[in-house]
């Protein structure tokens, strides 16, 4: 049951955030179910993968995502993940964890200076699905008919983003949606409606190959936990997409990003 109801929270979280979920995974994993390290890696990394695929679904058939893109940080990520499945061999526990609550600190203080210095940019995570920003990215833009252009400048950047994205995702085994969104609004300008669609299917891609790598590469994934942990984060999501409906984007955001550094504070305390 215990499994279930943290598959749950981490669900809860993806569906309430779009995106910023998974973070939570592998601390849960660690401390409330008492997973390796290592193992649970892996099992956050399957169990996200098919929360973000159930989104993912959602976002295509609604066509808010971003595919071309989508596929140039898919494939910078999948190139990635057998480079950061080698690196995580080599690293001991204490440093995955101590390492991956350093990243929860660095992401909420991001969390928290984007919410409070930009509050107009985070409030527009509701708008209609069809609303595409046309300013100019810092190295993409869009064309007249709100098509993203990827010229050479754009599509680079893009790939290099999805590098970045999986060597994180494969070493401490988060769907990298944290990562993903803010980068993708910072290289494109997209507005964070279908940074968050566009995400999902990056997440569900590099995922799935960084799992494959793993599974390749000798580390162990329990089928019992994965699937219990699995189904409740899919409820869990579904829940949590109600909910956002109702509660003030501005509001998740501060709550998630608190969440997240005191989760990261603790984990630095308890691993000290």
């Amino acid at each position: 049951m215990i499994t279930i109801l943290s598959g749950i929270v981490v669900g809860l979280a993806l569906g309430l955030t779009g995106g910023g979920g998974s973070i939570l995974a592998l601390p849960i994993l660690v401390y409330a179910l008492g997973v390796a390290p290592a193992q649970a890696a892996v099992i956050s990394l399957a169990s996200v993968s098919a929360m973000a695929f159930t989104g993912a679904i959602e976002a295509v058939y609604k066509k808010i995502a971003e595919w071309r893109t989508a596929l140039l940080m898919s494939i910078g990520g999948m190139l990635a993940a057998p480079v950061g499945n080698v690196i995580a061999v080599h690293l001991s526990d204490e440093f995955i964890l101590n390492g991956f609550a350093i990243l929860m600190i660095i992401v909420a203080a991001s969390m928290g200076l984007r919410v409070f210095k930009t509050p107009a940019a985070m409030s527009v995570l509701r708008v209609n699905f069809t609303q595409v920003s046309h300013l100019q990215g810092s190295f993409c833009q869009f064309d007249d008919k709100a098509t993203l252009r990827l010229a050479a400048p754009c599509s680079v950047a893009l790939f290099i983003a999805g590098i970045f994205t999986g060597l994180l995702s494969s070493i401490f085994g988060v769907g990298g949606g944290f990562l993903i969104v803010p980068a993708l609004m910072y290289v494109t300008r997209m507005d964070i409606q279908r940074a968050v669609a566009t995400s999902l299917l990056i997440i569900t891609v590099i995922g799935i190959s960084s799992v494959c790598v793993a599974l390749i590469q000798g580390r162990e994934l329990d089928l019992d936990i994965t699937a219990l942990f699995i189904g409740g984060g899919i409820f869990g999501m579904g829940v949590g997409r109600l909910l956002a409906a109702r509660i003030p984007v501005l509001s998740l955001q501060k709550i998630f990003g608190l969440a997240v550094l005191l989760l990261g504070i603790l984990s630095l305390l308890f691993n000290g």
